[in-house]
């Protein structure tokens, strides 16, 4: 790992940055503004405890579906309740569950939420008596009272939130400074100093759990790493990260996302993004091993690589002189499915921010993922980003 000379520290003890390159990723932001103090965690154990616990309690079973009960009471009208085959305990289904019963039978979710339970439970149970019966698979949750957290098809492959969990605190450890990979810091936009050191709260917290996911994002933020200089002579530094999440009821695929960054804002926004790759798993029947033998290894492998490709990268790309003339910048880009119009913003956007027209392939890397910042919508945005990923990919 290229090393990051002290000299290079702010006086404050925090790295200066350009955040003005890279892609900038929001997904952790939104993560962060949408959870309550209820769903963030301190640290990895108490979030693992936390999700683990619930697991205990939990069972599965596969049962018919045309042979589920729903009962209400005239008494009760916000409550609902379904009687399982072998079992006269009535179970209470979760806000999720309850939609995912309600599109076992092809009945709109959102009316019937909006009915006395009663009216809600008719419906029920004429659609699963007149759908055509079918094996669902149960993950049923005793805490004083026994609620139905998840209702889906009998080969649904569940990898459990505490695994996920556990997997990251092999790595990482309690997620605190333990070992280096810890919640992120913050940059100060006053000064372009991101400050690695914060005090784990509620609100700077990155680590999350629901009662139908688990969200976490954490940084090596301690160990800065030097990929060539800025214009104005300084290093260009970069911190690892990654991003995991998963959900045991069936809300999400599980997933984990790693990559490069300059800087994590306070809102939890991640700046200057370079070398986004994610991997993704869905709930299938053989989820659980492609857990064991693709997510959890590449993620170790990620956590404890060295960063020298990374670097070799980036200074191939910024070596690889392509253009030199408004013609060959045009022709460059034109070449690579850009139109017109585009190849004329992406060029202009470089000689704004950097002084200068692009003539390395990291120079129109840079452009493509500036521009990308500006569109309103994603779609459009990640073509563009993935087409700058393709062509610093070729350079390396």
């Amino acid at each position: 790992m290229t090393q990051v000379l002290d000299a290079t520290r702010d006086r404050s003890g925090g790295y200066k940055v350009d955040v003005s390159r890279g892609e900038r990723i929001g997904r952790v932001s939104s993560e962060w503004f949408s959870r309550p103090a209820d769903e963030r965690y301190l640290s990895l154990s108490e979030l693992f405890a936390a999700v683990q616990i619930r697991t205990e309690r939990s069972r599965t079973r596969t049962v018919d579906s045309a042979a589920i009960r729903v009962e209400a009471s005239r008494d009760d009208a916000e409550r609902l309740s379904l009687v399982l085959p072998g079992k006269d305990t009535p179970i209470i289904p979760t806000h999720w569950s309850f939609g995912q019963l309600a599109s076992l039978v092809g009945a709109p979710t959102a009316y019937l939420r909006q009915l006395p339970a009663p009216l809600a439970g008719i419906n029920l149970q004429y659609g699963l008596a007149s759908h055509r019966a079918e094996q669902v698979k149960t993950l049923e949750t005793e805490d004083g009272r026994i609620e139905l957290r998840a209702l889906t098809g009998p080969d649904y492959g569940r990898i459990f939130d505490h695994e996920l969990v556990a997997a990251v605190q092999r790595i990482a450890g309690n997620g605190t400074g333990d070992t280096r990979w810890k919640v992120p810091g913050v940059l100060e936009w006053s000064t372009g100093v991101y400050h690695p050191h914060v005090d784990v709260t509620k609100d700077t917290t990155t680590l999350y759990a629901s009662d139908r996911d688990v969200f976490l994002f954490l940084v090596d933020d301690l160990n800065p790493i030097e990929a060539g200089r800025l214009p104005d002579g300084s290093p260009d530094l970069y911190f690892r990260g990654f991003y995991c999440w998963n959900s045991e009821v069936g809300a999400k695929t599980l997933g984990i996302a790693s990559f490069y960054l300059r800087a994590v804002c306070q809102n939890r926004n991640l700046w200057g993004v370079e070398g986004f790759e994610e991997i993704t798993i869905r709930h299938s029947k053989y989820a659980a091993s492609r857990f064991a033998h693709e997510a959890a290894p590449a993620l170790a492998r990620f956590a404890n690589s060295s960063s020298v490709p990374f670097v070799n990268g980036i200074k191939a790309a910024r070596e690889r002189i392509v253009a030199r003339t408004d013609e060959d910048r045009c022709d460059f880009l034109r070449k690579r499915g850009f139109s017109k119009a585009e190849a004329a913003k992406i060029i202009e956007t470089v000689l704004a921010e950097e002084g200068r027209k692009p003539e390395s392939v990291f120079d129109f890397v840079q452009g493509i993922t500036a521009v990308a910042r500006d569109k309103a919508h994603q779609d459009a945005r990640l073509d563009l980003e993935a087409r700058a990923k393709k062509l610093l990919d070729r350079a390396a």
